[in-house]
């Protein structure tokens, strides 16, 4: 055992020599501790007095020692071998930042010739022939002169042109001669539905029950966001699609896609690299919408494909300012000289034409609209297909805003709800309070009071309307109550309606509790 102590001394000593070596000279201590020969040498001499418990400590030893150095080459190897490939993917993150670059710039070419055609385009529809060449001149030679100053400007100044939102300065160019039709002020509301019905019918075989239109316009009339949801192939876009065909005003329609996140995917945003402010359709319709007295009906079809309350958040908070004169949105920090004529210190205004219809679709693919959105939305439910009806062939018509709000003012004057059901109101209120911990709030009173008049203006009956909204707006919020424990309790509520309103006169509401009925 002596003797394999001695040997042990003798070969750590040369072992920790060769790591010195490694540190003075990386070649000769790699070359030290890697002497086999000389550490035979070494064993040979100390064989003779090793028993047989110290050759098998020595050859552990031996093993053991390279096997630690076998070691941490291995780890030297593998950190190397995984610097070179961070080295490798920070070089190709480099290739790809420059090729990116590349393409930017082409985006940019491209860009401009577009805007180029869509200046042609709108010069062609709305200038005369002299102001047509001067816009083309402007976009035409000055365009890369323009790219050019964007790219290598300093601070953040405009262009040559100063143009950094080029859809809607040339909206301004398009209404620089604007003249307004001649308005229809002839027909009243219940006319309007029926007149809508029929041109959905005749001219795109679209097949729709009166009161759905009846429920639209009164809808209109209380909150500028409709929501129409049911199941698919019922109309819900076509019905939007076929009121802008009618009023001879297109709607804008914008597919919501799932990646949908803030509200830029709305309106647009300041593009820091062109200096230019990626202009979306919704955000043109809105801005041409100022300058007309059209009704204007803008579709977020699929609404509910991303959840609204991330994309729709600030439209849904301006929306509900009592002050419209408030109802303005901040697109950039600061005004530039030649910004879009009425974009204000870089704010745009909401104008009161324009009103927002989403469609949804309640399946796995979809979020479930929130409490928020419902509560600022006129639901209203698609669950079927119309009948085929046959109809007289009825052309569009030129019917301006201000008319049909004069219409819905007019509506609210002669038909508010009467004094008898806003105290039936009050009283179902408390019952529903005391029994289901749910209430009405100001914001569903407010929205009666403005959707039951026109409704019966539209031609329905005061209490068919006040069952749709109670239907839509309060009963709908049992859905997130432990149905199992409230079944009794919408037992009672039913017969408290029959009792108050008149036996079986709450259609729309008795139908939809009975729904909730049956899911437990």
């Amino acid at each position: 055992m002596d003797a394999f102590l001695k040997w042990f001394f003798a070969f750590m000593t040369a072992m920790l020599d060769g790591v010195w070596q490694i540190i003075s000279n990386f070649f000769l201590g790699f070359v030290q501790i890697f002497n086999f020969p000389f550490y035979f040498n070494q064993i040979a001499t100390y064989k003779a007095d090793f028993g047989f418990i110290g050759w098998v400590l020595a050859v552990l030893s031996f093993i053991l020692t390279y096997a630690i150095w076998g070691g941490l080459i291995f780890i030297i190897i593998l950190l190397i071998r995984k610097y070179i490939r961070f080295r490798r993917t920070l070089v190709g993150n480099e290739d790809l930042l420059e090729e990116i670059a590349d393409l930017h710039r082409d985006v940019l070419k491209l860009t401009q010739e577009k805007e180029r055609i869509l200046a042609m385009k709108v010069g062609a529809g709305g200038l005369n022939m002299e102001e047509l060449q001067q816009l083309m001149a402007s976009n035409g030679e000055g365009g890369a002169a323009g790219a050019s100053n964007d790219e290598n400007g300093e601070g953040g100044e405009p262009a040559n042109d100063g143009k950094r939102f080029f859809r809607l300065s040339a909206v301004d160019e398009k209404y620089t001669f604007y003249t307004p039709p001649t308005y229809d002020r002839t027909m009243s509301l219940a006319e309007i539905c029926e007149d809508l019905r029929n041109f959905a019918c005749s001219k795109a075989k679209l097949y729709y029950d009166i009161r759905t239109i009846r429920l639209m316009f009164a809808g209109l009339a209380s909150t500028k966001m409709i929501l129409l949801q049911g199941i698919s192939g019922t109309g819900k876009t076509s019905l939007p699609y076929i009121m802008g065909k009618y009023f001879k005003n297109d709607a804008t329609i914008a597919s919501v896609q799932p990646s949908w996140r803030d509200r830029t995917e709305l309106f647009g945003y300041f593009n820091e690299f062109t200096k230019k402010f990626n202009e979306t359709e919704v955000l043109r319709r809105i801005y041409e919408s100022s300058y007309t007295d059209d009704i204007n009906i803008i579709v977020l079809d699929e609404m509910n494909i991303a959840r609204v309350e991330y994309y729709f958040a600030e439209m849904l908070s301006v929306l509900e300012m009592p002050d419209p004169s408030e109802w303005r949105i901040e697109l950039v920090p600061a005004a530039w000289p030649n910004d879009p004529k009425k974009l204000i210190d870089g704010k745009l205004q909401i104008p009161q034409n324009v009103w927002y219809i989403g469609t949804a679709n309640n399946d796995d693919s979809t979020f479930a609209v929130s409490d928020k959105v419902y509560d600022r939305a006129l639901t209203i439910n698609l669950d079927s297909k119309g009948l085929p009806f046959d109809a007289p062939v009825t052309e569009a018509k030129n019917i301006s805003y201000s008319y049909v709000d004069e219409l819905y003012q007019k509506a609210i004057e002669q038909h508010p709800v009467t004094d008898e059901m806003i105290e039936k109101i009050g009283q179902l209120d408390l019952y529903v309070i005391e029994k289901f911990r749910v209430a009405f709030g100001n914001r569903i009173m407010k929205q009666l009071k403005l959707f039951v008049p026109v409704y019966i203006a539209c031609g329905g009956t005061e209490l068919d309307g006040i069952d749709y909204i109670l239907a839509t707006k309060v009963y709908r919020k049992f859905e997130g109550l432990n149905l199992s424990l409230i079944r009794d309790e919408i037992k009672g509520l039913i017969l408290y309606m029959d009792n108050l309103f008149g036996k079986g006169e709450m259609k729309e509401c008795i139908a939809y509790l009975q729904r909730l009925q049956k899911m437990y």
